[in-house]
Parts: structure tokens; sequence; C-alpha cells
């Protein structure tokens, strides 16, 4: 053990500078983990253990109290993880002797399945953009991606003119953990983005960006602006209720499987890196069939 017991929040800073340097992850991803491991902290400064004092049953008490507190199913999967991995690099860097955390419930107990849109629903979708303006060709661009190569919203605003192949109709995306997979792209979706790289591009592009979709003042978007997007398109669709930053790729995923692609390719597609995560479509795929056995056979 360590002779000089450190604050929580030197932990914190040291683990997530660990996530960046040797595990590679986004920016994005390293927020994700710091702010779980915050609601810890929290929770710990209203009781008298310390980070380097709690057992398995204070952090199982910390999880359920997150789950009363109406925690969705995905965030407490995302939590636990967290934990396992923070309590994990605490013993190897010798904070800790024992992990506290190693014995907590796999997330995957805990996994809801994805909400996905039909194909005609999609098709909507797509149809919402007004053409006849420049913003509208963009956003056919934006749209016709996110579903015809799956890619997270994260990924599609951080590609560049340089990441795309249009003589082999493939792009080149980075992933998380900064690691980069090559993504086909279908032939809608190179007919929009030429169209857009043509028409509507040169007349934002202010600052010579390597960035490929831009907004009219010129700059690159953020999350929040991709989802303002499709919340403003799935309003004018109908399908406010079911929009949400991930709705094209789980629908990309799903269709891919409900068509008969093989689960390892849509894992390559997809950039995850076990096929556990992939699975998960697998059961929307079935559950869509029982829907229509249910449905339209006579002996359901």
């Amino acid at each position: 053990m360590k002779p000089i017991k450190p604050k929580q929040e030197d932990l914190l800073k040291i683990y997530c500078d660990y996530l960046a340097v040797e595990k590679g992850l986004s920016a994005n991803s390293i927020s994700s983990y710091a702010l779980d491991i915050r609601k810890l902290f929290d929770f710990l400064n209203k009781g008298s253990e310390g980070i380097l004092k709690l057992k398995e049953k204070d952090l199982v008490n910390f999880i359920h109290l997150q789950a009363q507190s109406g925690l969705s199913p995905r965030s407490l999967a995302r939590l636990v993880s967290s934990l396992k991995s923070f309590f994990k690099f605490l013993v190897l860097e010798n904070y800790l002797n024992n992990n506290p955390a190693e014995g907590l419930s796999s997330p995957s107990l805990w996994m809801t399945l994805p909400k996905v849109l039909s194909v005609e629903e999609v098709e909507a979708l797509l149809d919402k953009p007004d053409l006849k303006k420049p913003q509208g060709i963009r956003d056919r661009a934006i749209l016709e991606i996110l579903y015809g190569s799956g890619l997270r919203v994260s990924e599609l605003i951080s590609l560049e003119l340089k990441d795309l192949r249009f003589s082999q109709s493939f792009l080149i995306c980075k992933g998380k953990g900064s690691k980069e997979r090559i993504v086909p792209m279908g032939r809608s979706a190179c007919q929009w983005l030429k169209t857009y790289l043509e028409e509507v591009r040169p007349l934002w592009d202010k600052y010579g960006s390597a960035i490929l979709f831009l907004t009219r003042r010129g700059k690159a978007f953020t999350r929040q602006g991709i989802w303002k997007i499709l919340k403003g398109y799935g309003q004018e669709t109908g399908l406010r209720d079911k929009i949400h930053p991930h709705i094209l790729r789980h629908s990309f995923a799903t269709h891919l499987l409900e068509r008969g692609a093989d689960l390892r390719s849509v894992q390559m597609l997809l950039g995850h890196s076990q096929i556990t995560t992939t699975q998960i479509y697998t059961h929307v795929s079935r559950q869509r069939l029982k829907q229509i056995y249910d449905r339209f056979h006579p002996r359901a």
C-alpha cells in the first residue's frame, strides 16, 4: 500500500489519465467514466466510509440507491462497468489490496433491448430534409451515412475528407479507443455525399476545414448538434418518442441481421470489440419475428 493516501479527486485524475494514455479512450468515454465515479464520491460524502475502505456490500447499496432514483437499466449497466474498471485500476496501482467490485453482477444482466425503426420509418425519416435547401442536402447526407454505415454520432462528427474512398465505396472511421475500421458506404449514401461535397460544402467551408460535415458557419458539429437534427426530423415524421442519437445505428444492425447478415460481420461493421455486445441485436430480431408470427399466423 502507498504510505500517503491520496484524495478522491486525485485518484480520479490519475485514473482518467490512465484511461487516456494506457487505454486510449476518447474524451467522451473518459467523461462518462468520471461522471459515474463522481456519483460514488457523492454517495460516500454522505457517509463515513472512504473510497479505499469500501466493501462489496457498500457498492451494492450504492447501486441499489441509483436504481431506486430512476436510473435506466442501460445506465446502471454502464455504472457497474465503470466501478469494476475503477477498482481494478486501484488494485493494479497498489492503492488497494482487494477489489470490492470484482463480484458485482455483470452489466449484461440489466441490458435492455435497443429501440429500432422499421425500414418504412427509416425511409420516411430520410425523406424529411428539404432538398431545395443546402441545409437539407447536407442533412440527407448525414442521415444516409448514419443509417447506411451504422456510425456512432461521435464517429460521424469526426470524419474528415481524407477518410472517404469513393472509388471503393467505403470510408475509414475512428471508433472507441481510437481504433480505425473500414465501413462500406451504400450507393445512396455515396450519391448524397457527392452532392453535398459538390454543391453545399464549398459554400460553408470558410476556414479550409478538414472535417467532412460542417455547420452553416463552417464549424464542425457537436454531438448535440446532430441530435438536434435527428430530433427535429423525428418530430416531423411522427417518431418523436422513438428517436434517440443511436437510433439509425441500431436500425442499421438490426436490419442487416434480419436480412441474413452473420453476426461476426455486423460486429466488424459496428466496431464492437466483443461479439457479446453485438448479440443484443439478435434478440431484437427474434422479438420482431415473434411479433410478426403473433400478428399473421392463424394459430398464434
